[in-house]
């Protein structure tokens, strides 16, 4: 399939504790992983033209992995209506991370999609609470990442119709961090690894799930939802 890996490249440019660990940026890096299982990956980023989300580009895209975290609203607002009409269209969608409080994600949710937050070194263990769906595929019952930054619950999210991944961390804390959500014709997959300091998009269970992520949400192009003034089926007799 075509995916789109969008990120909004700032901190790799400003922190060089990001660009070690990301020399290539996320954006780069989830690329690189997404080639291997097979995809055709191209990437965009906030500061080219149109955030690289050109009609064009998201036309092409079976799929869009989104990743941003200090400059959401930098987001133009008529280009993250774009993106809203392309998940309704039919476009899947994938969340990563500090993406909950992207306009995209916000605008699908309808929600404030606030959480708790830590950032302490903590250990997460992600649990997998739901081992037949298609995204926990080739994942055991759980996996640790060493060091990540804290979510918490109350995630400010509407209630998810699947939910996939519980993390729960070091300093006690839980958090709901793999859900899907249907939204018009798309699919959407909210995965929370992936703080920009620590190496998680290099750890074999985050990729995999990633990878799974973008193949469950790709559009199967079953028929689509048709809306507004519609003609019967059927010969409606006068009465």
């Amino acid at each position: 399939m075509n995916i789109l890996v969008w990120n909004e490249y700032r901190h790799e440019k400003e922190n060089p504790v990001v660009s070690d660990v990301y020399p290539e940026g996320i954006h780069g890096a989830l690329a690189d992983f997404l080639k291997k299982d097979g995809h055709t990956v191209t990437t965009a980023t906030l500061d080219e033209e149109e955030h690289g989300l050109t009609e064009e580009a998201l036309d092409n895209a079976d799929v869009l992995v989104w990743w941003g975290h200090k400059a959401h609203d930098e987001v133009e607002e008529d280009i993250a209506e774009r993106v809203k009409q392309r998940v309704l269209d039919g476009m899947g969608l994938v969340v990563l991370h500090s993406a909950h409080f992207s306009k995209i994600f916000k605008k699908l949710m309808g929600t404030g999609c606030d959480l708790k937050w830590r950032e302490a070194d903590d250990k997460e263990r992600i649990w997998n609470i739901d081992p037949t769906h298609p995204i926990a595929q080739g994942i055991s019952q759980y996996f640790d990442i060493e060091k990540e930054e804290m979510y918490g619950e109350h995630f400010d999210i509407p209630a998810p119709d699947e939910l996939i991944f519980l993390s729960w961390f070091e300093g006690g804390e839980v958090f709901r961090s793999g859900a899907t959500f249907k939204r018009g014709n798309g699919k959407i997959f909210y995965f929370r690894p992936g703080h920009e300091t620590y190496p998680t998009y290099y750890h074999e269970d985050v990729q995999k799930v990633i990878q799974n992520g973008v193949r469950w949400a790709q559009n199967t192009n079953g028929p689509k939802h048709q809306y507004g003034n519609a003609k019967p089926l059927e010969h409606i007799s006068e009465k």
